[in-house]
C-alpha cells in the first residue's frame, strides 16, 4: 500500500500510517467510527469452533482500539467439495461471537475457494476523545498483556495431532475469549495505547507500539502468561513458519539484557491467534487493573515490561 496515494483527510482520525488495529473515521463531534476486517484458514478440526475463533479475532481489532462493535459482515470462501453443513457451522460459530459482542451480523459475501477461509468486516463506534491506538505510549507507562502466549505453536502442534485434550481446550478457550471482557474492565483507566496481539507476534506488536510512540519498551520475559504446553513444544521445534518471518522483520531492533531460552524467545515471536491486548497503562493503575483482570477470571495475564525512553534498539528484554 506505500506505492498507493497516501489519503489526506481530516476526517480520517487513523489510517494506515502507524499499521494500527483499524481505521477510525470521523463521523460527528460525537461519533467516530472503527472499521476493519480479517480472515484466515481453520485452526481447528470442528467448523463451529472455527467460525467462533475467527469471528473473535476480527472483532478483537474494534476493542484494540477502545470500540464497541455494531455490525458484522461474513466474509466466506468454501469449496463446492465439502459438506454445506460444514459451511452452516461455520457461520453458526460466528454468529455466536457476533451476538456475544452485541453487534448485528447484517449480510456477507461468499465465493468459491479449494481451501475454506472465514472471518468478519466488522464496524464499531467510538467518541473522537476515546480512541486508543497503539503509538501514544508514554515513557514510565507498565505493559499488561490480557491473554497468555503460545498459541501459534498451540495451533501447529494441534493439527499434528500431539496435544491432550487439555491442552486443546486451552487454547481454543483462549482463542474464541471476546477481548470485549478485558478492554470493558479497564477502559476507564489511564491507558496510553492499545494494541492486539496477532499474526506479528508480541515482539513485532510492541516494534510497532514503539517505533509509533517514539519510545522503547523492555519486556521482562519471566513474566509472560503461557498457554500451557507451548514451552515443551516450541522446546521441540514445533514451530510455526511465521515465527521465523516475524524473528526475521524485527530482530535487529531487539536487544538482550540477559540471556533467556530459546523456546522462549520463539514464542514471543510467535504469531497469535485472536490473541490478548498488550496494554500501556499509568503505572498509578497498574495495581487496578490488575485487580480488575483478575475479577474476570477469563484468561491468565501478566504485567510483563514497561515504556521507558527510546534507544537505538526499540525492544530490550531480559
Amino acid at each position: 500500500m506505500r506505492k498507493l496515494p497516501k489519503t489526506n483527510d481530516e476526517r480520517l482520525l487513523v489510517g494506515i500510517d502507524t499499521s494500527d488495529d483499524a481505521a477510525i473515521v470521523l463521523m460527528s463531534k460525537e461519533i467516530a467510527l472503527v472499521q476493519t476486517l480479517d480472515f484466515f484458514t481453520p485452526v481447528v478440526d470442528d467448523p463451529y469452533v472455527f467460525g467462533q475463533i475467527a469471528a473473535a479475532n476480527s472483532l478483537s481489532d474494534v476493542y484494540a482500539m477502545g470500540g464497541t462493535p455494531l455490525a458484522a459482515m461474513n466474509i466466506v470462501c468454501f469449496s463446492k467439495c465439502l459438506p454445506k453443513e460444514v459451511l452452516e457451522k461455520i457461520l453458526q460459530g460466528g454468529s455466536n461471537k457476533i451476538e456475544e459482542s452485541g453487534a448485528l451480523l447484517v449480510g456477507g459475501h461468499s465465493i468459491e475457494d479449494e481451501e475454506p477461509k472465514y472471518g468478519l468486516s466488522v464496524t464499531g463506534t467510538i467518541h473522537p476523545d476515546m480512541v486508543l491506538s497503539n503509538n501514544k505510549a508514554k515513557i514510565g507507562d507498565v505493559l499488561i498483556l490480557t491473554k497468555p502466549l503460545g498459541l501459534g505453536i498451540l495451533n501447529t502442534a494441534i493439527k499434528a495431532g500431539l496435544t491432550n485434550d487439555k491442552q486443546y481446550e486451552e487454547a481454543v478457550h483462549t482463542m474464541k475469549t471476546l477481548n470485549k471482557y478485558a478492554i470493558e474492565a479497564i477502559r476507564h483507566l489511564k491507558i496510553s495505547a492499545c494494541t492486539d496481539i496477532t499474526g506479528f507476534g508480541l515482539i513485532g506488536h510492541a516494534y510497532e507500539v514503539a517505533k509509533g510512540s517514539k519510545v522503547s519498551i523492555a519486556l521482562e520475559s519471566s513474566t509472560l502468561p503461557l498457554i500451557e504446553g507451548a514451552q515443551e513444544f516450541a522446546s521441540m521445534g514445533i514451530i510455526p513458519a511465521g515465527m521465523y518471518s516475524n524473528k526475521q522483520y524485527v530482530e535487529s531492533s531487539v536487544e538482550y539484557l540477559s540471556q533467556i531460552e530459546q523456546s522462549i524467545d520463539d514464542i514471543m515471536y510467535d504469531p497469535q491467534t485472536s490473541g490478548g491486548l498488550l496494554v500501556a497503562i499509568n503505572r498509578e493503575d497498574a495495581e487496578e487493573a490488575l485487580r480488575l483482570l483478575k475479577e474476570l477470571d477469563k484468561n491468565p495475564f501478566a504485567l510483563i515490561g514497561e515504556v521507558v525512553p527510546q534507544k537505538v534498539k526499540a525492544i530490550s528484554i531480559k
